[in-house]
């Protein structure tokens, strides 16, 4: 159930981070050159590599890591809106 969740947390941190990039915000360029590694695909790497790590914890029967993993995507949500309704 918990790995479940974390997958689902995890396509709703792929669509925010998703529209921010096409977003065309000016914050995105001020962020460090790596960060526009792969046309952007790059941040959309680490995003995967964060589902992977926390699911693969979280299979392994680590609670805690599903209790970050939903802090970091409810974090990730806020700051979305924040980029994408013009308060940033």
């Amino acid at each position: 159930m918990l790995i479940a969740l974390t997958f689902l947390l995890g396509v709703g941190n792929f669509a925010v981070h998703r529209a921010v990039l096409n977003s065309e915000h000016p914050l995105l360029g001020q962020v460090p050159w790596f960060f526009h590694l792969l046309g952007g695909r790059f941040s959309l790497l680490v995003e995967f590599i964060m589902l992977l790590g926390a699911m693969l914890m979280v299979a392994d029967g680590s609670v805690g890591w599903a209790w970050f993993y939903a802090g970091y995507s409810a974090v990730n949500a806020g700051s979305a809106w924040l980029i994408l309704t013009g308060r940033v």
